[in-house]
């Protein structure tokens, strides 16, 4: 392996953590229309600005065992649980891809790990984070795997365009919304990433994770109804994961 390529596959693994931390930051305050890009961190608790030493992924969270040092509040768990996931997103692509793909990997493992928090827990999938994700997704597409312009810009095109055309459909039909505003263009930020004919896989890996929840639920005996509303975003961003690690499903059985 080559110094480049040790770069790129290290910086996948050093930087999640302290990414992991930056998505704890934000599926907090987005949703709370709070401030997120300037100012120092400060306790939630107290008010305190934190320290360069209180802000060191998972360190930080294990000396303080989850307190503040000058209050005592708890630091909420999610820090420290996304950037354990960061970490983990991060060495599951160095093992995957060397190189300039690993880090990419990693960001578009990040990315979707951000933006289905958020779906999960708020149904909401912002538009400042799905336009910009299919943004980088045409530059890694055209920078790193040399793809075609019309590559990515054809997968945008068809992954929104079918949900969206899901979505006018069914509204026709039962006359209500069937599917969230930004999971149209979340599938089409995906399509920039892994082109057209990649998304059917995506689609039916979503599918399968959306059924297994469903079932998961009947076990644990919670009622479940046509109209109970699920994170779909969420599904997708497992179906794209899956789809960018193992290739397309006509790929894998073909």
């Amino acid at each position: 392996m080559q110094v480049s390529e040790i770069f790129w596959t290290l910086a996948a693994i050093v930087l999640g953590p302290f990414v992991g931390s930056f998505i704890g930051l934000l599926t907090l305050r987005l949703p709370a229309e709070r401030p997120w890009a300037a100012g120092r961190s400060a306790c939630d608790g107290c008010g305190r600005k934190l320290s360069p030493l209180d802000l060191i992924p998972i360190l930080s969270f294990a000396a303080l065992r989850g307190r503040c040092r000058s209050c005592g509040a708890a630091i909420p768990r999610r820090y420290l649980l996304l950037e354990l996931a960061c970490l983990g997103i991060g060495a599951w692509s160095a093992t995957s891809f060397i190189g300039p793909m690993a880090l990419a990997t990693a960001v578009l493992g990040w990315w979707l790990l951000l933006l289905a928090t958020i779906d999960a827990e708020h149904f909401w999938l912002p538009d400042m984070l799905t336009l910009p994700l299919g943004v980088v997704g045409f530059a890694v597409s055209i920078l790193v795997l040399r793809e075609p312009v019309w590559t990515p810009v054809l997968g945008a095109a068809v992954g929104f365009g079918s949900l969206w055309l899901l979505a006018f459909a069914y509204k026709r039909l039962r006359g209500r919304e069937g599917l969230g505003g930004g999971d149209p263009r979340l599938l089409g930020a995906i399509g920039a990433w892994t082109g057209w004919s990649a998304l059917p896989s995506v689609v039916v890996w979503a599918g399968l994770a959306g059924i297994s929840v469903a079932l998961a639920q009947l076990v644990l005996r919670r009622r479940v109804t046509m109209d109970q509303r699920l994170p779909f975003g969420v599904f997708l961003a497992i179906g794209a994961w899956l789809t960018w690690l193992l290739g397309p499903l006509h790929g894998l059985f073909g």
